[in-house]
């Protein structure tokens, strides 16, 4: 049975302890069912709707790239690939003529 990572060091060498599974590296201790609850990222996009990975998008007004003189277009659209639980640019996303790049939900909306 393979048991997953250390949350907090990335240590491979955990081992079960009853319900808990324990760092032996760090000492840190946690209930594997507990963090698989609270790992579901929460990201809503301008109307409200629930965003998950592979949902596709439309850019809902005109974003400036940082660091380019490039502008995506309103009405743009975005493939998401991975839902991050992040402060500002939450959305890994692939746009339609841009590339890969990180988006806010704010500024989009499911399609």
């Amino acid at each position: 049975m393979s048991l997953p990572p250390c949350p907090k060091c990335q240590s491979e060498y955990v081992y079960q302890d009853q319900s808990n599974l324990v760092c032996p590296e760090c000492a840190y201790e946690w209930n594997p069912k507990e963090v698989a609850e609270d790992s579901i990222i929460n990201v809503k996009d301008a109307n409200g709707t629930l965003l998950c990975d592979g949902d596709k998008v439309t850019v809902i007004k005109d974003l400036k790239i940082k660091g380019s003189s490039q502008v995506i277009k309103i009405g743009t659209k975005a493939l998401v690939r991975r839902v991050l639980d992040k402060k500002d640019h939450e959305l890994d996303c692939k746009v339609d003529g841009v590339g890969e790049m990180m988006v806010t939900a704010k500024f989009v909306k499911k399609a």
